[in-house]
């Protein structure tokens, strides 16, 4: 089963909650229809294989210290955290934008 990326939540036995945060549903509706179908991709390579070498997931520093980043394309990015609490893990995206965008 995948994600529906218009849906705000994923909640499934065996697969981290998902959710998006309004800044990055809004970039996410402003992205090219090209990305927005990578992402989808991303996402569901991301479920199935958190660490898959394509998606490049690397925790970040700086100003986003305690987030990770992968890739959705080769400028692309992706910036969520996971949280864990308990058994259950949640995985938030806080911004979707070209590396350019996210860190200047």
């Amino acid at each position: 089963m995948r994600l529906n990326t218009s849906t705000a939540k994923l909640n499934m036995r065996n697969e981290p909650d998902i959710e998006f945060s309004s800044v990055f549903t809004k970039q996410r509706k402003a992205a090219p229809s090209e990305i927005t179908e990578a992402f989808r991709e991303a996402l569901n390579l991301y479920l199935d294989d958190p660490h898959h070498p394509t998606l490049r997931n690397h925790s970040l520093r700086g100003k986003f210290a305690g987030y990770r980043s992968i890739d959705i394309t080769g400028d692309w990015r992706a910036i969520f955290r996971e949280d864990h609490t308990g058994q259950k893990t949640i995985v938030k995206f806080y911004q979707l934008g070209t590396h350019k965008e996210l860190y200047g």
